[in-house]
């Protein structure tokens, strides 16, 4: 036997109609979405953060201005003594030591022939000349007990006289004392330390004022 479909079940009658209601609906809402009138919507933009870098700022510099030291106006008065020229060599108290067994100093002292009057800031020779305390005697006496020849002066056969210059200030006190006329390096700087130890002296005279005047002592290292 065939089976047969009802009639009110069978939906192809009515394809047509179902077709066409479809179509309208599809239109209307494509009619209806394009006549919506849509606001637009801001987009808030990211913020940006401008940097201005600081201005440099420069500060002077002011140096003072280098005031120039004044250099003090010095006067220097240049005294020369030549023992060579025509000078005899005992116008100086001439002190010999002698290596034995007892230190010996002998002294012959001898007056300066007086050469003309200078006047000069340092004096060599004065109307009253300088004086050691005690006079010569005391003056032989502290040379004798100060003065040491050096033994490798000795050992070594080193002798001679040994001229020693220095300055008796205004006030006595010994100065500028310097080897003027040197033997060896051994007895120059024997006789040189004890010439600078020496106590402070009488000083010259110059119409009774006290001046500065020039002295030299002649010191003789002599072997025996």
């Amino acid at each position: 036997m065939k089976t047969k479909k009802s009639p009110k079940a069978d939906l192809e009658k009515n394809r047509s109609l179902f077709f066409s209601v479809g179509l309208v609906l599809a239109l209307g809402l494509v009619l209806a979405a394009f006549s919506v009138k849509t606001e637009p919507v801001a987009i808030p933009e990211t913020g940006t953060v401008s940097w201005d870098p600081p201005e440099e700022i420069i500060i002077p510099i002011t140096r003072p201005e280098e005031k120039k030291k004044e250099l003090p106006v010095v006067s220097i008065t240049e005294i020369v003594v030549d023992l060579e020229a025509g000078q005899e060599e005992l116008d100086m108290t001439d002190f010999t030591s002698e290596a034995s067994e007892g230190e010996l100093f002998e002294v012959n002292p001898v007056l300066a022939s007086t050469p003309p009057e200078v006047e000069e800031e340092i004096m060599i020779v004065a109307q009253e000349m300088p004086e050691f305390p005690g006079g010569m005697k005391s003056l032989m006496a502290f040379i004798g007990n100060s003065l040491k020849y050096p033994v490798l002066a000795q050992e070594n056969c080193i002798y001679g006289k040994v001229y020693v210059r220095f300055v008796v200030n205004k006030d006595g006190s010994i100065a500028d004392a310097m080897v003027v006329r040197p033997v060896n390096d051994l007895l120059d700087k024997e006789a040189l330390r004890v010439v600078s130890s020496m106590p402070k002296w009488k000083p010259g005279m110059q119409n009774g004022k006290p001046v500065r005047v020039m002295y030299t002592v002649p010191i003789n290292f002599v072997l025996q």
